[in-house]
C-alpha cells in the first residue's frame, strides 16, 4: 500500500468520525440492514404463510392503543397480518429489488459509458443519442409497458411470482443513463493522460486499457452515484407497488404495504400506511444522508467537515 493510499484512508476515517449525521446515519443503516437480512429469524411471524394470517385478526391497532393486543406490537393490517412481520420481511423485499436494480444500472451504465469515453466519435454520439432517449422515457411509463407485455404472454399468476426480478430489470433498465453519463465524462478526463498512452505504446489491445487502466482510475464518482441510486431504487419500487405496477399485496413490500393500507387511513386504520410510510422515510434518508457525506468528503473543494 503506497503512502498516498494510507493517507486517502486515514483522511477518510478522520472525514467519517468528525461528521456525527454520517456516523448516525451508517449506524441507523447496518441496524435496519441486520433487520432486514435476518427478518425470518427475528419477525413474530412468517406473513407469507398463510397458516399465520387469521382475518378476525385484521385492523388491530398498536398495543398500546384502547384496542390493542400484545401479541401485535405494530397492530395488524386489513389481512390479519403482524404489521412489525410485514415491514421487516417488505424491507428485505425492496433491499432485494434495490441492490438487483443497481447492479444492472451500473453494469450497463458502465459499459456503455466506458465505451462512448474510450471510443469517441460517431460511437460516442450513437450511445448518448440512446442514453438521451431513454431518459426521454418516464419510468412509469417503461413499466407500465414491461408489465403489460408480461402478463399478457406469461399470465397474471406467473407476474406475481416473478415480480422481483420485473421489477429488477424495470427500474434497472429506467436508470443505466445516469451511469453512462458519469463513466463518460471520467473517461474523457483519463484517456488522454500519459498512462493510457503508454498502454497503447506496449500494445495492449483496447479493451485491456479500458478495463484494466481507464476504468479504475474513473470509478471514485460511482460510489456517490450507487448511494443516491440505491435509495431512488427504493422509491421506485414503493411507487410502483403503490400504483399497482410492483409487488402484489399478497407479497408484503414497502410499497405494497403502503398502498394496502391506503383506502384505510381515513377509517381509523391509519397505522396500516403510517408506519411502513415511516419506515421507508427513514430508510431512505439515511442512505441520502450517506450519500451527502460521500459526495462532499470525496470532493475536497466542497468538504466542510
Amino acid at each position: 500500500m503506497t503512502k498516498l493510499q494510507k493517507f486517502k484512508e486515514s483522511y477518510f476515517l478522520y472525514s467519517f468520525k468528525r461528521d456525527k449525521v454520517a456516523v448516525a446515519s451508517f449506524i441507523v443503516l447496518v441496524i435496519l440492514l441486520i433487520m432486514a437480512v435476518t427478518a425470518p429469524w427475528i419477525a413474530p411471524v412468517n406473513p407469507y404463510d398463510a397458516e399465520n394470517i387469521d382475518i378476525m385478526d385484521s385492523e388491530i391497532p398498536p398495543m398500546w392503543s384502547d384496542n390493542g393486543e400484545a401479541r401485535f406490537i405494530l397492530g395488524t393490517d386489513n389481512m390479519g397480518r403482524d404489521m412489525l412481520s410485514t415491514m421487516l420481511y417488505g424491507l428485505r423485499t425492496s433491499i432485494l429489488i434495490a441492490v438487483g436494480a443497481v447492479i444492472l444500472q451500473a453494469g450497463l451504465g458502465i459499459t456503455i459509458g466506458l465505451t462512448a469515453g474510450y471510443m469517441g466519435g460517431k460511437t460516442d454520439a450513437i450511445l448518448m443519442r440512446i442514453a438521451d432517449i431513454q431518459f426521454s422515457f418516464p419510468y412509469l411509463m417503461l413499466a407500465i409497458f414491461i408489465s403489460a407485455i408480461f402478463q399478457v404472454i406469461y399470465g397474471v399468476g406467473s407476474f406475481e411470482r416473478l415480480a422481483v426480478p420485473l421489477l429488477i430489470v424495470i427500474i434497472g433498465l429506467s436508470e443505466w443513463p445516469m451511469y453512462a453519463r458519469t463513466i463518460r465524462a471520467s473517461v474523457m478526463g483519463e484517456v488522454n493522460k500519459e498512462y493510457v498512452e503508454a498502454a497503447r505504446v506496449i500494445g495492449l489491445s483496447r479493451p485491456a486499457i479500458m478495463v484494466r487502466h481507464v476504468l479504475p482510475n474513473s470509478l471514485t464518482s460511482l460510489l456517490v452515484i450507487s448511494t443516491i441510486q440505491f435509495a431512488n431504487a427504493v422509491m421506485s419500487e414503493a411507487a410502483l407497488s403503490f400504483l399497482g405496477l410492483g409487488m402484489p399485496v399478497t407479497k408484503p413490500s414497502l410499497g405494497s404495504l403502503i398502498q394496502s393500507g391506503f383506502d384505510f387511513i381515513f377509517s381509523g386504520s391509519w397505522w396500516i400506511t403510517v408506519f411502513p410510510g415511516l419506515w421507508l422515510i427513514l430508510f431512505v434518508l439515511v442512505i441520502n444522508l450517506l450519500g451527502d457525506w460521500l459526495r462532499d468528503v470525496l470532493n475536497p473543494k466542497l468538504y466542510k467537515g
